[in-house]
């Protein structure tokens, strides 16, 4: 690097139905990266998937960056090493730009599914967070819980369907073993899609709901009483797995479980704690499986590993590649209770997203 300042991109937005959570985690990240350490440039991603130049529309006082659907073009070069053209800038023609490094603060699908992951291995930049199997298994809800079966780690019992393939209420209870039930889209984030049934016609409604953000649904069985307890693991530069201390959610009553509203539009739908008040053996057990859960379904960099406990029973629920990193999200609070405030984290992320792309350059070379 020719510059004294490592060069970050911060890639937000996005056209899944996280788009909105996203620009707020964007904000965040933005405000916690050092500019006498980073230089800076902002891409938002459209609802409709354009790329475009996002400085001039936002500081960091800002809540939630904007995405101006009339900002400039921007678009990498496949095998570019970072570089990207800028077209149609204000009159200005075409002109280059170059990072050392892209932070993907994405959620949802066409953003931490490894869509984007693959775009970014083309253009051979180095990227915060998982690689594309990693990402894609993850995101996949079904595909995880079926690597994590295999593997022994414990899960919540659930079935599958889409709507060429729909499973009937009573179907559904016969192979989770419950009549309540949770139904939600197997390939999203943020509680988005999510509902509760307890009877076929609730089981109806539920389907069709998740149906709205997703070809695929997961219909699990409703354990309770529960607690839902997240981990936060993060990959150093030289390869070194650590979990954080542990966070508990506590949804509010008139929520029932952690929902999109309980998450990020009531200010009272959700209490969290951190640390979590969890029985040191107990706590010890769970950071311990959030790093077995890092490794089968192929992590790299960072995850949000969440469990449910019941009694001294711990089920693996999701593992979140791109957590939120909000004001409000675990993922930042996790670690900042561990010791590692913010700024430092993201200095962490971004080392770890350099070191990989040199080790995977150097391999390259010697093929």
């Amino acid at each position: 690097m020719t510059d004294t300042k490592i060069r970050v991109a911060i890639l937000f937005g996005g056209r899944s139905a996280e788009h909105d959570v996203s620009r707020a985690s964007a904000a965040n990240i933005f405000r916690s990266l050092d500019a006498g350490r980073y230089a800076i440039t902002l891409i938002g991603i459209t609802h409709d998937g354009r790329w475009v130049l996002a400085d001039a529309v936002n500081d960091r006082a800002n809540a939630a960056l904007t995405v101006p659907m009339d900002g400039p073009d921007i678009v990498l070069l496949p095998a570019g090493q970072g570089r990207a053209l800028v077209l149609g800038d204000g009159g200005a023609g075409t002109r280059e730009l170059a990072f050392d490094v892209i932070f993907p603060v994405l959620h949802g699908p066409n953003g931490e599914d490894g869509t984007v992951q693959g775009a970014l291995e083309l253009a051979d930049v180095a990227y915060v967070g998982g690689r594309v199997l990693g990402s894609a298994v993850a995101m996949d809800k079904d595909v995880a819980k079926r690597l994590l079966r295999d593997a022994g780690l414990p899960i919540v019992p659930f079935v599958t369907m889409t709507a060429a393939s729909p499973a009937t209420y009573d179907a559904a209870v016969a192979a989770v073993g419950s009549s309540e039930l949770f139904v939600k889209p197997a390939n999203l984030g943020s509680s988005v899609g999510i509902s509760k049934a307890r009877n076929a016609d609730e089981f109806d409604a539920s389907c069709r709901l998740a149906l709205r953000f997703d070809r695929k649904i997961l219909i699990e069985r409703c354990i309770a009483p529960v607690r839902e307890i997240e981990c936060a693991v993060l990959e150093r530069a030289d390869g070194e797995i650590a979990a954080s201390e542990l966070g508990e959610i506590v949804p509010a009553g008139s929520h029932g479980f952690y929902s999109y509203e309980a998450k990020y539009t009531d200010a009272n739908g959700a209490s969290l704690h951190v640390p979590a008040q969890v029985e040191p053996g107990l706590a010890q057990r769970i950071r311990k499986m959030a790093t077995e859960v890092f490794g089968v379904l192929c992590c790299e960099g960072l995850a949000r590993v969440d469990v449910f406990v019941r009694g001294d029973e711990v089920y693996v629920n999701e593992v979140n590649t791109l957590p939120g990193f909000t004001n409000i999200s675990m993922y930042p609070k996790m670690w900042e209770a561990t010791g590692l405030p913010q700024p430092a984290l993201m200095d962490s992320l971004i080392a770890h997203a350099l070191a990989r792309q040199s080790r995977l350059r150097t391999l390259a070379s010697q093929r």
